[in-house]
């Protein structure tokens, strides 16, 4: 069944996806555009917008950024897991 598997090309085929993944960004808004969260393919945040008006609001502030944050990193997990799916589901596994 496995005979015909590779396995230094699916190791490179994994790193490439894996350095691909990771070079991504992944931006959500929260109240209407207020906050704006970027996080790249390893879920870190790289960026954070605030419009100013939230500024004398700290309790909203927090819960828009939370939101905003939260969005982001659902959307690289996400398109993480997707594209695992995609590649593991367009390999011939020796079939």
């Amino acid at each position: 069944m496995f005979e015909n598997l590779d396995l230094n090309e699916i190791m490179k085929k994994l790193q490439e996806n894996l350095e691909k993944q990771n070079s991504k960004t992944y931006s959500a808004k929260s109240g209407g555009g207020l906050v704006e969260a970027t996080v790249n393919g390893e879920f870190e945040v790289i960026d954070l917008k605030i419009d100013d008006s939230l500024l004398e609001d700290k309790e909203s502030l927090q819960i828009l950024i939370m939101s905003a944050v939260n969005d982001a990193i659902k959307m690289a997990v996400d398109d993480k897991k997707a594209q695992a799916l995609n590649m593991f589901g367009g390999m011939n596994l020796g079939q």
